[in-house]
């Protein structure tokens, strides 16, 4: 196994759309037309990344891993462009352990008109997947080769579809003619909790692991009369008559009739070079817990000096690579290498300057151990604290703009009316988010700090990856901080109060139930949200709600930015909230949301949205909830009528929220506004 790839590879199985076309012009045949749909970067980030299953409207695709995008850009002269966010590069290249790693979009080109050609080198490569299939004719079950492929119209993907070129329809149906019927992906497939994912064995499972006694190639059909009620179709083989059921495979009692995991990545098209061995599930391709990104992002902030110096040292080391230590002392020679496409614009600076920033990027790297240590000591708070740093800084004027980040802030008066605890409030007219994707799990999501690292599905066959696709949203938004003393000492209270107790010990439960190999390393206390974080987090879901109600953006399109921890060692500690809305497109969003901000407005927004969470309609069960024994849930007075919030929206998948630290309610005296006033 060389130090290049780190799995069981057959590069003959490379996927190459583009390089399949141009076979297929070289034997004149116009069949394949290579792309088979479209999705928004959003969508391919967060829901149908690499190694996720996509549902196109005839069958079912995996983009697969980065290694073979590298093929589609190699096929353009000029280098793959790259999105600027040194912030967000460096964490990426912590999490992935490979020191020049740079940020991508996904591979897409704009089109003047619909008919023009402009892009059409560029594209997401996927496979189909699973590659089982089944005719909705006749119920046969085969692989895809089995089947016949049509896409023949450029401009109607939606058409691609395979087909059974035979179908003579069921048995009983009387004898017809062959016909041509669409196939469907067969739905069941095995995965296992590190994260690999492999297609049903439907020959041996009917046959009990054992070859058919009939035939070499068994003709399988796919009995399925209750569509959508589980595993509830009937694997049938037509040579030896042999039938079985699919919810055998379901359950606990299941799992032990499954065979155990072949350690298979199918977006990569490889195998572990050890197996795996891991118990296997019976999961269905639409299953919503079957595919988990695990993304960071930041919202991109005016750089300092130093952080400009950082990244221009940066960007000349990855652009010479090992030329930096060759031409080191010429520096004639690293200009003109500076200088050609794909390099660096150092024109002006001086001899001097450019020394420094070549000594800057000749310094050595971190070893190994040292990586690994940072990767331990890593907290995902430090993205956000330079962020919650720069939001405090004293604006002069009535705004400020930096076009490098594209941040743009006003600011703004606080309302008479406004309650005191919310000290300062900003309007974030434009901002640039960057999100970037580091990998995946299957089965659980992963947890950012602390969780076991070979859950984490890599994205390349490549130990040490040049790049990973990040996106750029541009959006509008609403600041608001609270004030810190009141925090700190409406904290104290609460940590004193039964309340906390049980939320600690719900959490206690939650935590060692579902992460138990990692619970004899971590203390559950420490992956605790602090009372802050629940108070700023209630806080900003009823905002949400309310702001959705007249900004002009569903509630769905909102998203929170949280900025609530208490000191630690040189950390100040933070209560506030980033309300904000965000678009892929270059244009950004409307304004609507900024208008909100505005102190008349704004008043009228808190005001309804605290005098909301006083009441649910599931009242007085919704303000009484407490996890008691053996309850483990993490949230309290809190329920999809009156706090919780759709999945885009909520940064921890509604946990840690509880009204009762919003407002005093029947039974409790721990709300934090009440007690501000």
């Amino acid at each position: 196994m060389s130090d290049e790839t780190r799995y069981v590879y057959n590069v003959a199985h490379a996927v190459d759309p583009l390089g399949d076309l141009e076979e297929e012009a070289e034997k004149a045949t116009k069949h394949n037309r290579a792309k088979v749909g479209s999705a928004r970067p959003s969508s391919l980030l967060y829901t149908y990344g690499p190694g996720a299953i996509m549902d196109l409207p005839q069958f079912t695709i995996m983009p697969t891993g980065l290694d073979d995008w590298d093929r589609i850009w190699s096929r353009r002269e000029s280098a793959p462009p790259q999105i600027h966010a040194p912030r967000l590069r460096d964490v990426v290249r912590l999490m992935l352990r490979s020191p020049d790693v740079q940020l991508r979009p996904y591979p897409w080109q704009p089109k003047k008109h619909s008919r023009s050609t402009e892009g059409n080198d560029l594209g997401v490569p996927a496979r189909v997947f699973p590659q089982w299939l089944r005719c909705t004719g006749c119920d046969m079950l085969g692989l895809v080769t089995q089947f016949d492929y049509r896409n023949t119209h450029p401009f109607r993907t939606d058409l691609a579809v395979f087909e059974h070129a035979k179908c003579t329809g069921r048995a009983g149906a009387g004898v017809r003619k062959p016909t041509r019927r669409t196939a469907i992906p067969a739905r069941y497939l095995l995965a296992c909790v590190d994260g690999h994912l492999d297609e049903f064995p439907y020959d041996l499972w009917v046959h009990h692991g054992q070859p058919c006694a009939q035939a070499e190639l068994p003709a399988l059909k796919m009995v399925d009369r209750t569509a959508g009620k589980g595993a509830s179709a009937l694997i049938r083989c037509a040579s030896c008559d042999m039938r079985r059921p699919m919810n055998e495979a379901q359950g606990e009692a299941g799992r032990a009739k499954l065979p155990r995991c072949r350690g298979r990545h199918p977006h990569l098209d490889a195998f572990e070079p050890k197996g795996c061995g891991n118990e296997t599930r019976l999961m269905l391709v639409g299953a919503s817990n079957l595919w988990f990104p695990a993304t960071h992002s930041i919202i991109v902030m005016p750089e300092s000096k130093e952080e400009k110096e950082s990244d221009l040292a940066d960007r000349v080391r990855t652009s010479l690579g090992e030329k930096l230590a060759k031409y080191r002392n010429s520096l004639d020679m690293v200009r003109d290498l500076l200088g050609m496409p794909g390099g660096v614009d150092v024109t002006g600076l001086t001899d001097h300057d450019l020394e420094q920033v070549l000594q800057a990027a000749s310094a050595p790297t971190d070893t190994p151990e040292e990586q690994e240590q940072k990767l331990r000591d890593w907290d995902p708070v430090d993205l956000l604290v330079p962020e919650w740093n720069y939001l405090l800084r004293d604006i002069i004027g009535p705004g400020v703009e930096d076009p490098t980040s594209g941040l743009a802030l006003a600011t703004r008066e606080r309302g008479e009316s406004l309650p005191a605890a919310i000290t300062r409030v900003l309007a974030v007219e434009r901002l640039r988010k960057v999100n970037a994707l580091v990998g995946f799990t299957r089965i659980d999501d992963m947890e950012r700090a602390g969780d076991l690292p070979r859950r984490l599905v890599p994205l390349t066959r490549t130990p040490r990856p040049a790049w990973t696709v990040a996106t750029e949203d541009r959006g509008e938004g609403i600041f608001l901080q609270l004030d810190e003393g009141a925090v700190a000492v409406w904290e104290k209270r609460v940590e004193d109060s039964a309340l906390w107790t049980l939320h600690r010990k719900a959490h206690d439960r939650n935590f060692e139930r579902r992460f138990s190999e990692t619970a004899g390393k971590i203390k559950p206390s420490s992956r605790l949200k602090p009372p802050r974080y629940w108070l700023v987090h209630t806080l900003a879901h009823v905002l949400i709600r309310e702001l959705a109600l007249t900004c002009g953006y569903s509630a769905a399109s909102l998203s929170e930015r949280l900025y609530a921890w208490p000191a630690d060692g040189d950390r100040p500690p933070a209560a506030g909230l980033l309300i904000c809305t965000t678009a892929s497109d270059s244009d950004g969003t409307l304004g609507g949301l900024v208008q909100l901000s505005e102190p008349q407005r704004l008043e009228g927004v808190v005001a309804n949205a605290l005098r909301k969470a006083a009441r649910c309609s599931s009242d007085p069960i919704c303000a009484k909830r407490t996890p008691q024994e053996p309850e483990d849930f993490l949230h309290g007075a809190a329920c999809h009528c009156c706090v919780m919030a759709s999945e885009t929206s909520c940064e921890r998948a509604n946990r840690f929220l509880d009204r009762r630290f919003l407002l005093d309610l029947p039974g409790s005296t721990l709300g934090f506004f009440q007690a501000a006033e």
